[in-house]
Parts: C-alpha cells; structure tokens; sequence
C-alpha cells in the first residue's frame, strides 16, 4: 500500500480534531471561567528504507534513509492564563486573581474545583441561606464545608473581603467578619485537572492533591474580586489565525492523497 496515502490520511483526521478543539474555544469565548485548549501532535513511527552502511566503494555512510507515517493528536492541553474581569452587577459575582480555584461540592458528593465565581444564595435546610454555583452545587469555605449562613442576616447586605471573608455591617455600618472564609485551592499541576463540563474540574494523579491557601503557606494566596467575574482566555484573534493554519494543513494534507491518486493513475497507464 502507497504510505503517502495514509500519511495524508493521518494528517487530515489530526487537523480535524485541532479544529474542532479550536471551534470549542470560540464557542465558549463568552463561557465565564472557561480556559482553552490546544491540540498537541506528534508523529508516528517511522520505516527504516536503509540502514548505515558502506558505499560500494567501502567508504562509510553515516546517515540512514527513514520515512514517516504520518502524525496523531497527543494531547489536548488546558491554557490556565488569567482571564480578563468583567463587571458584574450581582454582589455574588467573584472573581480570582492569581492561580487558585473555587470549590463545590457535585450532587454525587464529589469536590470539584471552578475558576467560575458567578455565584448565587439558594435556600438550605434549617433556615439557611446556602451559597450554591449556577447549577445548584455548594461551594466549599476554607475547611471544606458549605458556606451557609443564617436567614436572619439580609443577603444583598454581606461582602466578601479580597481574602475571601465574609463580612456584614454592624450598627455604625461598619463591616464585621462573619467568621466565615470562601475557600480557594491550589494545585501543583492544574494543566493535569480532568475536564468535567466546560468550567468544573476534578483532581487527577497527574494534578497533585488540592492545596488550601488558607493552610500552606507554601503559596502566594489568590485574590477574590467581588462585582466581578473572570472571563475566558480565548483570544479571538490567535484563535482565527489558528483556524487558518489547520485549515491549510488540512487542505495540503488532502492535496497530498489527490497527488498520489494521481501518480498511481499514470502508472497504472503506463502500458496503453
């Protein structure tokens, strides 16, 4: 079989997943917290047409004759740039300045972690206000439990300090702290965070454990920014450009299949 025809193939398969990877990057360019992602490649393995030998004359040849087989994705990587903030008019609106993470806990009872601060008071039991993420899921303070608070206290009247506290004005209007700490979480390695939705993330093995801020002192504290939510870091523009080039690539790599088509039709007609 002509290996240049599944070369061209596995180029073509290759660079439809890059745009893909890319059309998810501009779909989400207005998704609150969402960070991009980019297609690595790497290619296949390679025949061996000649090994080092000598010439006919016995003079050495260093150099050996390999031909690759064309290339597949390797990976899809997370770019865990800062977004831009984005004024918000809602006072449960935060956003994170520096590398850490949000945690909520799932319906299922896993802790999952969100660069999404689009936050809201929902209802809990008991008389409580529960501070919930769009989807319902309790966000986690600095010791791992739901931030809940009494519904005596008026919501739209608690602030949160850049640390992350919870505060509440007394009778001369000056805020007090709640006693209450939105936890933020590092990680070692947050390119290794599992996907799970476009802005929740689970721990991995290859991520590292989570890291409270509030406990390590090992690590520069996040930022918390209230009246603001951090956009996504999808640049429009490079994302054009890189659409451009898988384009192209794609079109050289079926140039490539309709070439070797063909050569193989003019040798097929070489005796009439």
């Amino acid at each position: 079989m002509v290996r240049s025809l599944w070369t061209g193939a596995t180029g073509m398969n290759a660079q439809q997943t890059n745009v893909d990877t890319i059309a998810n990057n501009l779909a989400n360019v207005n998704t609150v917290g969402y960070k991009a992602q980019v297609a690595e490649f790497k290619s296949l393995l390679y025949q061996t047409l000649q090994t080092k030998t000598t010439t006919a004359n016995g003079e050495n040849k260093p150099t050996s004759s390999q031909v690759g087989l064309g290339t597949r994705v390797a990976s899809i990587n997370s770019l865990h740039s800062q977004g831009s903030l984005l004024a918000s008019e809602s006072d449960t609106a935060f956003a994170i300045e520096g590398d850490g993470f949000f945690a909520v806990t799932c319906g299922d009872g896993t802790v999952r972690y969100t660069r999404n601060g689009d936050f809201n008071w929902s209802l809990g039991n008991g008389n409580t206000m529960v501070l919930c993420d769009s989807e319902g899921n309790p966000v986690m303070d600095n010791r791992g439990r739901a931030i809940q608070v009494n519904n005596t206290y008026m919501i739209n009247r608690i602030t949160v300090s850049q640390q992350g506290e919870l505060m509440y004005p007394d009778a001369n209007n000056n805020p007090q702290s709640m006693g209450i700490t939105i936890g933020t979480f590092q990680f070692q390695n947050p390119a290794g965070l599992e996907r799970y939705g476009d802005t929740l993330w689970s721990v991995s093995p290859v991520s590292g454990a989570a890291i409270n801020e509030a406990t390590n002192n090992n690590v520069q504290r996040s930022r918390i920014v209230q009246g603001y939510l951090e956009g996504s870091n999808v640049y429009v523009a490079d994302e054009m450009v890189n659409l451009i080039v898988a384009q192209r690539a794609y079109e050289m790599n079926s140039k490539v299949i309709t070439t070797t088509d063909s050569m193989m039709d003019t040798a097929n007609n070489l005796k009439r």
